[in-house]
């Protein structure tokens, strides 16, 4: 966990120093129910649980890559399906919500 976080800051500075930016990534995944906590928490590495089978953040290109190559290794393409709405940057998405807030206290928004 902490080998994953150092790695995170370390990509951000590096993106930082490079002028390099972020996108806005939302991943909705369909998984057969023996994948799904699996994924769910490969998912969670890079993003932020925003309901069931939701997920949300901001992700470098790499980092992108480095989610789905990890998400590739534990799907099955023949039974399982994601989603992933990539937005240039959060600047341009808007969120409303109907009816109960599920996820983490804290949203991206």
């Amino acid at each position: 966990m902490y080998m994953i976080l150092v790695l995170g800051i370390l990509e951000a500075l590096a993106t930082w120093r490079r002028g390099g930016s972020y996108m806005y990534v939302i991943l909705v995944y369909d998984v057969n129910v023996a994948r799904v906590n699996k994924v769910l928490k490969i998912a969670r590495r890079y993003l932020t649980w925003v309901q069931n089978s939701v997920l949300e953040g901001e992700l470098t290109e790499a980092t992108f890559r480095a989610l789905r190559n990890d998400l590739a290794r534990i799907i099955d393409p023949d039974e399982d399906s994601i989603l992933f709405y990539v937005l240039g940057n959060q600047k341009y998405a808007k969120r409303e919500l109907m009816g109960i807030r599920k996820g983490g206290e804290e949203w991206i928004f």
